[in-house]
C-alpha cells in the first residue's frame, strides 16, 4: 500500500500538527529570546534534538488520548518514520560528508583547495563564483546534501581568508545547493515529482528552467552587490595540487553522475591515503580517529533528522497531513465557486499543499511523495498540465526546504560554518527569490492565457 493510499484512509485532524508547532516554538522561540538577551551562541543553548523531545512526547500522548493509538502503535510509527529510506540516506550523507571534511582538513586538502579557489576567483567574484560552483555541482550530483558536504569546507576557508561574513557565505552555498537540488534531472525530488504526476523529466526540467533561471540571475546580481571583501586574501605562490586531488576527483565523479555515497567514500579514501603518503607525522591511527571525529561532528544533525522523521510519521498517522490536504481542497473549491476550472487557484493550492507538507516532515522528497496524489487530482480537475504540477511540487518543496532551520540542508551548512541554522536561512536568498518568481509566473501564465483566449 502506498503512502498516498494510506493517507486517504486516515481521518484528518489539525490537532495532530500541534507537536510540530511546539517544537518550532521551543527551538526558534528560546533561541530568539536568548539572542535578545545578548547570550552568545543563543541557538545552541537549547540543542534542537532536545527541543524536539517534548514535541515527540506530546505526539505520543495525543495518539493515546485523542486517536486511541496504543503506546506500541505510536512507537512503531515513530520508528518507521525514523527508518524511512530518505531519512537514513540523509544521515549516511551527514556521516560521510563529516568524515571527508575532517580528513581533508587534517591532511591539508582544505587549505590547498582554498588556495586554488583564491587563485581562480577575483575579489569581486567571490560570492557569485561560489554560488555558480555550488549550483553546478548540485545540478550534476542531483543532491544538495552531497554538494554542501563537498563545497562548504572550501567556502568557509575562503570566507575566513577574504574577510567575508561567514553567515553570508553560508547562504551562498545553501542557495547554490538548492538551485541544483530543484533543477537536476537526477535529483530525488525530480524523480518523485515526475513519477507522481506522470510526466517526462525533460518536460519538467524545461518548466522549471523558465522559473529557476531568472531567480538565479537575480540572486547572482544580489551576491555581486553584497560581495564586500574586507581584506584581499593572500594568494599562495604555489598550489599543492596533489592535496587538491580529492576535491577535484569528487567534483569530476559528481559531474559524471556517480552515486553520492560512492563519491564521498572515494574522497575519504583519497584524502586519507594522500595524507599517509605525503605527511610523515600522519599515521593510520590519526586517519581513523579523524574519520570518527567527522562522524561525531555530525551528531546533532544526525539525531535531529532521525527524530524529525519519526515525528513527521506520527503526525501523518494521526491525520495532520490529511487535514492540510482537505483544507487546501476546500479553499480552492471556494475560490473557484461559480467559475468552473481555476488554474491559478489550483497551482497556488498545489504550492501551498507541498509547502505545508514540507514544513511538517522537513524533507522535500517525502513532502512530494505524500502530496503527489492529491496534487495530481487537483491538476486534472483544473486542467493543469502534469509537467506544470510536477514543476510546482519540486519548486515549492525546495523553497521550504531551504528556509526551515530544522531542515537537513540548513543544519549541515550550519555545522560546516559553525553557525546557527537560523542564521543560515536568513541568507538563503535563492529560496526566497525562487518563491517570488514562481508565484509571479502563476499569474503571468494566467494573464497570458486569458489574453490569448480573448483574442
Amino acid at each position: 500500500m502506498t503512502t498516498a493510499t494510506q493517507d486517504a484512509e486516515i481521518k484528518a485532524s489539525f490537532l495532530a500538527l500541534t507537536p510540530l508547532a511546539l517544537f518550532i516554538a521551543l527551538f526558534v522561540g528560546v533561541g530568539a529570546y536568548l539572542t535578545h538577551q545578548g547570550v552568545d551562541y543563543a541557538f545552541y543553548q537549547l540543542p534542537a534534538p532536545v527541543a524536539i523531545l517534548p514535541a515527540i512526547i506530546l505526539a505520543i500522548v495525543l495518539g493515546a488520548v485523542r486517536y486511541r493509538h496504543s503506546l506500541s502503535q505510536s512507537i512503531e510509527s515513530f520508528l518507521s518514520g525514523m527508518g524511512h529510506s530518505d531519512i537514513i540516506a540523509m544521515c549516511l550523507i551527514y556521516l560521510l560528508a563529516g568524515a571527508f571534511a575532517t580528513v581533508a582538513d587534517a591532511t591539508g586538502g582544505v587549505d590547498a583547495t582554498v588556495g586554488l579557489g583564491l587563485s581562480l576567483l577575483s575579489a569581486q567574484w567571490m560570492l557569485p563564483g561560489i554560488f555558480i560552483i555550488s549550483a553546478f555541482v548540485a545540478t550534476a550530483m542531483g543532491t544538495s546534501m552531497g554538494t554542501i558536504g563537498a563545497i562548504a569546507p572550501i567556502a568557509y576557508g575562503i570566507a575566513q581568508s577574504a574577510g567575508i561574513d561567514p553567515v553570508l557565505m553560508a547562504g551562498v552555498v545553501l542557495s547554490g545547493a538548492m538551485f541544483g537540488d530543484n533543477l537536476s534531472i537526477i535529483s530525488d525530488t525530480t524523480i518523485a515529482a515526475t513519477r507522481s504526476q506522470g510526466c517526462n523529466m525533460s518536460d519538467k526540467f524545461k518548466a522549471n528552467l523558465w522559473i529557476a533561471l531568472p531567480a538565479a540571475i537575480i540572486v547572482l546580481v544580489l551576491f555581486f552587490s553584497l560581495n564586500q571583501v574586507t581584506e584581499v586574501p593572500a594568494v599562495p605562490e604555489s598550489i599543492e595540487w596533489i592535496k587538491v586531488l580529492p576535491y577535484l576527483t569528487i567534483l569530476v565523479l559528481a559531474v559524471a553522475g556517480m552515486n553520492v555515497f560512492v563519491v564521498l567514500t572515494i574522497g575519504i579514501l583519497m584524502a586519507g591515503g594522500l595524507g599517509l603518503v605525503t605527511m610523515p607525522d600522519y599515521q593510520l591511527t590519526h586517519y581513523v580517529q579523524d574519520i570518527y571525529k567527522g562522524f561525531t561532528n555530525m551528531q546533532q544533525i544526525f539525531l535531529l533528522s532521525l527524530l524529525v522523521g519519526g515525528l513527521g510519521e506520527l503526525m501523518r498517522k494521526q491525520g495532520g497531513l490529511a487535514a492540510l490536504h482537505q483544507w487546501i481542497n476546500r479553499v480552492i473549491e471556494r475560490v473557484s465557486r461559480g467559475q468552473g476550472k481555476n488554474r491559478p487557484a489550483c497551482e497556488l493550492g498545489i504550492a501551498t499543499l507541498v509547502s505545508a507538507s514540507n514544513v511538517c516532515v522537513a524533507n522535500n522528497t517525502v513532502a512530494i511523495i505524500v502530496s503527489g496524489q492529491v496534487a495530481k487530482s487537483l491538476a486534472m480537475s483544473h486542467d493543469v498540465s502534469a509537467k506544470r504540477a510536477a514543476s510546482l511540487l519540486d519548486i515549492f518543496s525546495c523553497v521550504v526546504q531551504g528556509l526551515i532551520p530544522y531542515g537537513a540542508q540548513a543544519l549541515l551548512v550550519g555545522a560546516s560554518f559553525k553557525l546557527s541554522p537560523v542564521d543560515v536561512i536568513t541568507h538563503s536568498y535563492y529560496a526566497m527569490v525562487l518563491a517570488v518568481c514562481a508565484i509571479v509566473a502563476v499569474f503571468i501564465r494566467h494573464a497570458a492565457r486569458s489574453a490569448a483566449q480573448s483574442a
